[in-house]
């Protein structure tokens, strides 16, 4: 994969800083000698002392310094007085502003944390700095759980530091680092990097203990082997996953809802609905809930995830995040769902570990489709075509105007946006779904045409999370997070009709619990009890809210 992202970007930025700060304090000093030696020269002039410019900057730089001979002197107050300013620039230049500068240049090396055994607990150690590690940063911040960056390079530990990460500067598979780091009192160790430093550096963990929980990435099944013989408690690959992901999101075959996350009993599920006859209804026309039992908790479209209403319009690029029991999916996939509707080939660009996933998955759904790889080395089927995606005529004659969607998978973000520009122009009624690569990119992606955007740092940091969740938080899906309280003092007693929890946060609450039992989408009379718990789904930003407002 090609690196030249917003990471290295910015660490090339802050590198940057450096060099502005010194250029800064050059320009600083060259403009105050050539101030100061003109002002020289213009009032010896007045004087009827007539100086050439080599012993202006003579008299102006051996002033500055504080080294005056007193070779060249002034005979009215006016030059008198110009000497004492002269003077102290060179003063304030000297003792202010030259070690100003330098320990902002070093400030951030001495900041650097060396040993954190004392000051953290319940935290999360990274191993590497990338994407991913990146997203799962934010995510960590957003619930408030300690972490800490290992990282090997001084450069680099100082320059994540100025960007604003808790680093720690050391090597990840020497067993001082657990010292440091207090590994004993972690929730946890993620790895982010090649399968090879991962595999060493889980050896190194587990070296020093076999309970903290170890959570890997790798590129392939092999790879996933190997790292859960060296002693990872998970092992995921992102690629991969992303390829089914992209799957699901295709409106061409079957609309059956698909299980995205459960609680026990209760199953979140996702549902396209083109094709389906419940295109153009709103939620209360189409008695989804009376009809099948489920709820339909959200809708995400062009990227959005909304709550609903009854009065929400259903629109055939809209997928519904649903939320019931197996036996309520299945009846909504009995009732709902429509086979067949597929006319011509689904076109998938790029053919690495996430296009043929994602083909893969289509086939499993019997769902026809091509891939379109520019490297021949990759065409390892009939099912490729070898050329240039970025080619009108080529992507013309590769089936394009009669296809029902296009999933773009390249490693490229600049890539992805422009085919997503050149598809759309060409075909603006096909869906289109593309990866990012970065968060950054979704937006853009999303201005250019794209029906749907899944970005691969996001979601691996997303399943990160919940495999080392902790607390209230059950599951964090793609822009979706399902999380349990205790009944709060402030709805206790009320129905969830009146108790406007949807209206005022954008969380729906799908589940009452007490103990073990739970009852899935409860009536909207349902009363909620002293000593039972609520299980809500929404946004990150709902959360906050229901957390803000009715938090004990």
């Amino acid at each position: 994969m090609k690196i030249k992202n917003k990471y290295s970007h910015r660490l090339q930025l802050a590198s940057r800083r450096n060099t502005v700060l010194i250029s800064r304090l050059v320009i600083i000093l060259l403009s105050l000698i050539l101030i100061n030696s003109w002002l020289f020269k213009y009032i010896m002039e007045s004087e009827n002392h007539y100086y050439s410019w080599i012993t202006s900057f003579y008299w102006t730089i051996s002033n500055m310094s504080t080294l005056g001979l007193g070779d060249i002197t002034f005979e009215s107050d006016l030059g008198r007085f110009f000497n004492i300013v002269a003077s102290l620039s060179g003063l304030v230049y000297i003792f202010v502003l030259f070690p100003y500068t330098f320990v902002k240049l070093f400030q951030s090396t001495e900041r650097i944390h060396r040993d954190l055994r004392d000051t953290i607990s319940d935290h999360i150690i990274l191993a590497h700095f990338d994407h991913i590690s990146s997203s799962l940063i934010k995510k960590l911040k957003q619930y408030r759980i300690a972490y800490v960056l290992v990282v090997p390079e001084l450069k680099q530990a100082s320059e994540l530091m100025d960007m604003g990460f808790n680093v720690v500067s050391s090597e990840m598979d020497d067993q001082e680092t657990f010292e440091k780091v207090n590994i004993n009192k972690s929730l946890g160790v993620v790895l982010t990097g090649n399968h090879f430093s991962n595999t060493s550096i889980t050896y190194a963990v587990r070296q020093k203990s076999n309970i903290i929980p170890i959570v890997s990435t790798a590129d392939s099944e092999s790879a996933s082997e190997v790292l859960y013989l060296a002693g990872a408690s998970n092992v995921i690959r992102p690629g991969e996953m992303l390829g089914r992901l992209l799957a699901r999101r295709i409106t061409a075959g079957n609309a059956l809802a698909h299980n995205i996350g459960e609680f026990g009993q209760l199953k979140i599920a996702e549902a396209t609905v083109k094709g389906t006859p419940l295109v153009n209804k709103t939620l209360s026309s189409s008695k989804l809930r009376e009809l099948s039992g489920v709820s339909v908790v959200g809708i995400w479209e062009k990227g959005s995830f909304s709550t609903v209403n009854a009065n929400t319009i259903i629109s055939e690029r809209s997928v519904l995040v649903l939320a019931g029991s197996q036996d309520q999916i299945d009846q909504y996939n009995e009732i709902f769902c429509i086979y067949n509707i597929s006319v011509g080939e689904v076109i998938i660009i790029g053919g690495g570990v996430v296009g043929k996933t994602l083909g893969k998955t289509l086939e499993e759904k019997e769902i026809s489709y091509k891939i379109i790889e520019k490297n021949p080395d990759k065409a390892i089927s009939d099912k490729y075509l070898v050329g240039d995606a970025s080619d009108k005529e080529f992507l013309i004659s590769s089936g394009i105007m009669t296809s029902p969607a296009v999933a773009i998978t390249t490693e490229d973000d600049n890539v992805n946006i422009f085919l997503t520009t050149l598809i759309r122009n060409l075909r603006p009624d096909i869906q289109i779904i593309s990866r990012s690569n970065l968060d950054r990119a979704v937006e853009h992606l999303y201005y250019a045409g794209c029906d749907f955007v899944i970005s691969l740092s996001s979601m691996g940091a997303n399943s990160i999370f919940n495999l080392l969740k902790k607390g209230n938080i059950l599951m964090i899906a793609e822009g979706v997070d399902i999380f349990k309280v205790d009944s709060p003092k402030k709805l206790i007693g009320k129905t969830i009709m009146s108790s406007t929890v949807r209206e005022k946060t954008g969380c729906s609450i799908v589940a009452i619990t007490s103990g073990d039992e739970i009852k899935i989408n409860p009536e909207p009379t349902s009363v909620i009890e002293k000593g039972k718990s609520i299980v809500l789904i929404g946004n990150a930003e709902a959360e906050t809210k229901f957390f803000n407002q009715f938090s004990d």
